[in-house]
């Protein structure tokens, strides 16, 4: 028998009497982690159990979210539902299914799902809904292929696009806010979702730190996350030595030893080094708890990586574009009990792993929208006895600390708050709860893994300190570090070709598109495409290429 939470019962009803009413557009503005999926599982099965639809087709940003919802719809309404991830445009082979798919596969498929929605009666879920702006080419999409569908519920936690553009099949206010009718709109924040225990509170960790920036000549500045560099005649003259030198900037360039490994004294290893012993707190109380890091690159993500096998001599996983069966990895440490998962892109909205606890931020995208999709990887409860706090580490920068304000002030003073070191642990073997002080369980006497230290010592008097303190408490001294970084590390991450500014993967798409794209040119012996080849250098071919892709 399905079980509802309360406010799932409380969405359904208002849902169905709104459709009842002759309504098309249902709104369930849920946080992250609420259980949207469910909820509107439950809203579907009713209507096909009714008669008011046969037919059910919902649209989600990823394909790892995609084979969710076919499960998920499986195990809720007892029908099989496929899911379709790439090129497809008859789907009146598979009969009377219903269909996942993919936001980028609902191109194609458009022209077959128009047909389906004038022959049958189709509820069209779409989650994540921010994806489908009126001008954008997904929003085309979705808006024509479901013009003739009987219904369409929209799911979302971040309703607001980072563009501030409008979303298809919602009313606005003319102040850029939805102005959907309240009889056709369920809320929950994610400051009820988590008073209600529905989510974990969270516990921002500003990850402060001071940059000094060694030029060439020998002069230095200092950065940090609270005072820029100084602006001189030299950046006014670079402009991208101007943004080489932000705080965030730096934060993500990756420090290596003199052997070429990753510096354990880099700023992103003091990012780890907390997370960890965050991660080591958690597991006392939530054994099979994990960590995630959302990188902003595939270059970082393999330096975090190799980071972390270093600190803590397990290797996680690692997702991104370019990892064979990046989905089949995810599903993986899912199910595992391995401690971290690094990734680019690939965990974002939608990816439900409810293990997982910890979130070093160090992404591409610093909008409140990525923000909250990100903060909901670490924020699902994980059963009912669940009373563990979630961990977000990211740099001391004013975009994400403004953020991160917000959400604390829907959260309320109670759930701020740390709850405090944990004072018993549970047995990862038998699940007994133990005294924090026990080497062993005292019912199966199972040993507990030895973690982390949770002191440091003063680097000027050499007293213990408390893991996570700003200053010492002998002494008084800061616990801020300082990081030295050479211009060329801070600069190193893409290129300046031609008065373009290329990211570091269009440099590297380049540099492999290069070879290929010069022999041919080469081998059909056009005297014009050889000369422009001349004069355009090799790091400019990868955003070439994706303004191509584009214009395509």
């Amino acid at each position: 028998m399905l079980t509802l939470r309360p406010w799932q019962s409380e969405c359904k009803t208002k849902a169905l009497d709104w459709f009842k009413m002759g309504n098309r557009t249902f709104l369930m503005d849920v946080a992250p982690g609420g259980g949207k999926t469910k909820a509107s599982c439950a809203i579907a099965k009713e209507l096909l159990e009714s008669g008011e639809i046969d037919c059910v087709v919902s649209i989600a940003p990823r394909r790892s979210v995609v084979f969710q919802w076919a499960e998920d719809f499986q195990s809720i309404c007892g029908r099989t539902m496929v899911p379709i991830t790439g090129n497809d445009d008859d789907l009146s082979a598979y009969g009377g299914a219903d269909f996942a798919i993919t936001w980028s596969a609902l191109g194609d498929a458009s022209a077959a799902i128009y047909e389906m929605c004038q022959d049958r009666k189709v509820l069209a879920i779409c989650d994540e809904h921010h994806h489908a702006g009126r001008e954008a080419a997904w929003g085309e999409g979705a808006d024509n292929a479901f013009s003739q569908a009987k219904y369409t519920m929209v799911l979302t936690g971040t309703p607001i696009r980072s563009d501030g553009s409008e979303t298809v099949w919602m009313d606005y206010d003319g102040r850029g806010k939805i102005d959907h009718p309240e009889d056709g709109t369920y809320t929950l924040s994610y400051g009820e979702a988590v008073d209600l225990q529905y989510c974990r509170p969270i516990t921002f960790h500003r990850h402060e730190a001071n940059f000094t920036v060694v030029f060439g000549d020998g002069d230095t500045t200092q950065v940090s996350g609270a005072v820029e560099a100084p602006v001189d005649s030299r950046m006014r003259q670079v402009p991208a030595l101007r943004r080489a030198l932000d705080f965030y900037k730096l934060a993500c360039t990756p420090i290596f030893d003199n052997h070429g490994r990753p510096c354990t004294l880099s700023y992103q290893a003091t990012m780890l080094e907390w997370g960890i012993q965050k991660l080591d707190d958690l597991r006392l109380e939530m054994p099979e708890s994990g960590g995630l890091v959302i990188a902003h690159s595939i270059e970082m993500a393999e330096y975090m990586a190799d980071l972390l096998h270093i600190l803590e001599g397990e290797r996680p996983f690692i997702v991104h574009n370019q990892v064979a069966n990046a989905e089949a990895k995810i599903r993986a440490f899912k199910t595992s009990s391995n401690r971290w998962l690094v990734s680019v892109g690939m965990v974002s909205e939608g990816v439900d792993i409810p293990r997982l606890r910890v979130l070093v931020y160090l992404p591409f995208a610093r909008t409140e929208l990525a923000f909250r999709q990100a903060m909901g990887r670490v924020v699902r409860n994980n059963g009912p006895d669940d009373g563990t706090r979630a961990y977000v580490i990211m740099p001391a920068h004013q975009v994400f600390e403004e953020h991160a304000r917000r959400v604390e002030r829907e959260m309320g003073p109670k759930h701020t708050a740390e709850t405090g070191a944990p004072r018993t642990k549970v047995c990862p073997a038998c699940s007994s709860r133990c005294d924090i002080s026990a080497r062993a369980c005292h019912e199966c006497d199972e040993e507990f893994p030895i973690g982390h230290s949770r002191l440091k010592a003063c680097g000027e008097c050499g007293s213990p300190n408390p893991f996570g303190a700003k200053e010492c408490s002998a002494c008084g001294s800061s616990f801020t570090q300082e990081f030295s970084v050479q211009l060329d590390e801070a600069l190193r991450h893409g290129a300046i070709v031609r008065g373009m500014d290329v990211d570091e993967e269009e440099v590297r798409l380049g540099e492999k598109l290069a070879p290929e794209l010069q022999r041919k040119v080469l081998r059909d012996g056009d005297e014009f495409l050889v000369n422009v080849l001349r004069t355009i250098p090799a790091e400019s071919y990868g955003r070439l290429a994706r303004m191509m892709g584009e214009i395509k």
